[in-house]
């Protein structure tokens, strides 16, 4: 009985202690918990654990929204994979929300909103439309209302996407390597205002990709380091400006279910700087705070001052506006991070291979203000266009200095690259119209405005432009202007565009200037003058007088012979980009962004004659007199030395190992049928034909098209081979138009008829042809044509050879939407 007493008693001890023991638990708090830790006090106030390895957060902050950032502030080095050093990557509004023993990070839907006072209305739209999870952290210590939590899976983790974008580019199938990971400590740092926190990251995998294999010490192993940016958010005082698509902005919207119906429900606004005048009554006044971009420490001299002029240019544009003094440009302070959002960069970025340069920025998703600039230039584009001076000048003479056009051609280029990439971090989009306005605009792409002097020289002295345009200073009083108490915000803003409508002044941008398929007859890519089809004559002029010249003395003495090629490829294509110009002529439309009432013309087709010039122009081009390389510069060029093999910077070729020039005039060639091939301007022919039959058919420029090169004069030796490959390329564009689903069934029926035209032609004049070569070719394109046209699906349609890349322009052996 004692015994059975004193086992009651111990089972009801049990919950009796467990109680007990639940109430007096402690709680682990934060000072305990990082008392042996590196503290880093900031906008957030976070711990380094030396002995752990890690990242602990401390977070005081709940439903307050800030911005979160990652970037890659070490890359890969190659373009075609596109993981670049100080490349931004993701930008989102987020907020921490404690559930329990759980923190989230939850990224709010600015996309869709209700700017209203009633909390119901904005709780409908909130509810109605996804947020974003983007982590979950478990509390580890508190002290009240604060917790720590344990970020470093946060930051140890694939944020920019490496592993997609190696896979997307077939590179290989790669995964993070934990234990080859760490937090980077001299990139990891907290400010009033940010806290940066960075992270070397290390991938592996197996079958690199030949591209991953080029810049990689050990492809199976590939570090970069990811950058994390925690950044409180702009105060209220910034006032959003409307979008207007005549201003040359890019913009912002999301959509307010606040808007009364007979308004439109999509908000759009320009994305800016924060700018405001001391004195916004004055004409002129300096800047509450100055716009202020800093260049990269490690760029070299020359180019680091070519840098600091061309971005200094926007000065201009601000004084412009009333401002003085209130754009600088300066050099980056020692020590300081290039990923700071405190700081608008110029970052000097290398690659491997040619690539694009970048004018992108880190901006409040609510309204648009641009927080920081980031331009990153690509440090090939000088050697390029080095390269294309050398091609045209012939400057290595034997026994004379070298000139010093070349060099300050290429640095005039990089400061007008400069101020293009520092427009678009102001908010600016292109204007690819500015080339017929006396270079309106540095957004425009520019190609080098060569000239051939009174004596038939090459003469280069006027090849970039040397100050900011016309247009830009309209951009920048639109989106900058800070208007005198009582004025019409909006009046005033459509006055600085109508204003400039009337001196002339034309803005268009991206899509309607894009050469495949574009109709637009004065907005192009790398074009000069106002009227393209004069330009492309002229270009060809100089294009021939840099051919006449071209000799060894277009390379170094002691370069190796077979670098003769590399040179030649942007003299014999020089005339590429105005090629593309004139070819929008054809088919051509010109229009605006007009506004209703706005008193710009809207649209109007190009007139029958300007097209028809237009074709004569093309049709230049595939001239054998002008595709023909001569025997001085063929003698000049051996196979590949040993150590300089073949690469996507010299043409595709046929005649392996020997240079091939068919193979150059076949490129060329196909650059000139594919434009006036396109199935979008083969349409636009054949409906402003039917609208007006003054108006060039799509039947008729196939038949000049045909005439000029099938059906024109025979020349003799290596001109006839070149216009049999001419021939070749036309059949087979035609024949892929034929085909192509995406075309009209009109252009593909046109394009049908006159391939049996054409076989029909060749069927009757074939027999009497002497020349051997002449008959096997026509007797062989009849074949091809008789067999494509009984099944056009199954017939396999040789693909012509493609130039070596092109846009842009400035790059040496590696290139890269401004």
């Amino acid at each position: 009985m004692k015994k059975l007493a004193a086992l009651v008693v111990m089972l009801l001890a049990v919950p009796v202690f467990s109680g007990y023991a639940q109430k007096t638990k402690t709680v682990t708090t934060i000072p305990e918990k990082t008392k042996n830790m590196q503290k880093y006090e900031g906008y957030f106030t976070f711990y380094w654990d030396e002995t752990e390895g890690k990242i602990w957060l401390e977070i005081d902050k709940w439903e307050t929204e800030f911005l979160y950032v990652n970037s890659l502030p070490v890359g890969l080095g190659s373009n075609d994979i596109g993981l670049d050093r100080g490349q931004l990557g993701g930008r989102r509004i987020v907020k921490f929300q404690r559930i329990g023993p759980k923190v989230l990070m939850v990224q709010p839907n600015y996309s869709y909103r209700a700017i209203s006072d009633d909390e119901d209305e904005k709780l409908a739209v909130e509810q109605a439309f996804a947020q974003s999870i983007i982590w979950g952290f478990k509390v580890e210590a508190v002290e009240k209302s604060n917790v720590l939590v344990d970020a470093t899976s946060f930051y140890l983790r694939d944020a920019h996407n490496v592993i997609g974008r190696l896979k997307n580019r077939r590179q290989g199938n790669y995964k993070l390597d934990q234990s080859r990971s760490a937090i980077y400590l001299p990139r990891t740092r907290a400010f009033p205002k940010n806290i940066e926190v960075e992270a070397t990251l290390t991938f592996t995998g197996d079958s690199p990709g030949n591209w991953l294999r080029s810049v990689t010490p050990t492809a199976q192993s590939a570090t970069v380091r990811q950058h994390h940016s925690f950044i409180q958010l702009p105060d209220d005082n910034y006032k959003p400006r409307a979008f207007d698509p005549r201003a040359g902005y890019g913009s912002s919207s999301y959509m307010d279910y606040a808007t009364p119906i007979e308004e439109p429900i999509r908000k759009r606004f320009i994305r800016r700087h924060r700018l405001q005048k001391k004195n916004p009554n004055a004409a002129v006044s300096e800047a509450v705070e100055p716009i202020v971009y800093y260049v990269d420490r490690g760029t070299p001299e020359p180019i680091r001052s070519a840098l600091i002029e061309g971005a200094s240019w926007w000065n201009q544009a601000f004084e412009s506006a009333g401002y003085k003094d209130a754009f600088q440009v300066k050099v980056m302070p020692a020590g300081a991070d290039p990923m700071d959002v405190r700081y608008n960069l110029i970052q000097w970025v290398h690659r491997s291979t040619r690539g694009w340069s970048y004018g992108s920025s880190v901006s409040d998703p609510r309204t648009g203000e641009i927080i920081k600039g980031h331009v990153s230039l690509g440090s090939l584009r000088v050697r390029q266009d080095f390269l294309i001076a050398a091609g045209l000048m012939a400057p290595y003479e034997d026994g004379k200095p070298l000139s010093d056009k070349m060099k300050q051609m290429a640095l005039a280029r990089l400061r007008q690259l400069s101020a293009h990439e520092v427009g678009h971090t102001l908010g600016l989009s292109h204007n690819f119209a500015a080339s017929v306005s006396n270079r309106a605009s540095v957004m425009d792409y520019p190609h080098p405005l060569v000239k051939l002097d009174g004596n038939g020289n090459i003469d280069l002295s006027d090849a970039y432009d040397t100050s900011i345009g016309a247009w830009d200073k309209v951009t920048i009083q639109y989106g900058y202007q800070d208007f005198p108490d009582g004025t019409d915000e909006r009046n005033g803003l459509d006055d600085i565009l109508r204003k400039s409508f009337k001196d002339g002044l034309i803005f268009i941008s991206d899509s309607d200037a894009r050469p495949a398929g574009g109709a637009h007859p004065i907005a192009h890519l790398w074009d000069n003058n106002h009227n393209a089809s004069q330009e492309l004559e002229r270009v060809l002029q100089v294009r021939k007088v840099a051919l006449q010249r071209f000799s060894d003395h277009n390379i170094p003495v002691g370069a190796p012979m077979t670098t003769l090629e590399e040179v030649l490829v942007p003299v014999y294509l020089f005339h590429r980009y105005q090629l593309e110009a004139t070819a929008k002529v054809l088919g051509g439309l010109y229009y605006t962004y007009a506004l209703r009432g706005d008193g710009q013309k809207v649209l109007e087709m190009i007139s029958a004659k300007e097209q028809r010039k237009a074709l004569d122009a093309l049709l230049k081009t595939l001239d054998p007199e002008t595709l023909t390389l001569p025997e001085n510069i063929l003698s000049l060029i051996p196979p590949r030395s040993p150590g300089y093999g073949r690469h996507r910077e010299v043409f595709n070729i046929r005649t392996s190992p020997s240079f091939d020039p068919l193979a150059a005039a076949e490129s060329a060639a196909n650059m000139t049928a594919t434009m006036i091939l396109n199935s979008n301007r083969a349409a636009r022919l054949i409906e402003f034909h039917a609208r007006d039959n003054q108006y060039p058919d799509f039947s008729e420029v196939v038949d000049r098209l045909i005439a000029a090169t099938w059906k024109a004069p025979r020349q003799k030796g290596l001109k006839a081979e070149v216009q049999r490959v001419v021939d070749s390329v036309i059949l087979h564009t035609m024949m892929s138009l034929t085909a192509n689903d995406r075309a009209s069934n009109q252009v593909r029926a046109v394009a049908f008829q006159k391939l049996v035209d054409l076989k029909s032609w060749l069927d009757a004049n074939s027999s009497s042809v002497g020349d051997s070569g002449q008959k096997a070719h026509m007797l062989y394109a009849m074949a091809e044509i008789k067999k494509f046209l009984e099944d056009p699906a199954k017939f396999d349609i040789p693909q012509p050879l493609q130039p070596p890349p092109g846009s842009p322009i400035g790059m040496d052996c590696a290139i890269g939407m401004m």
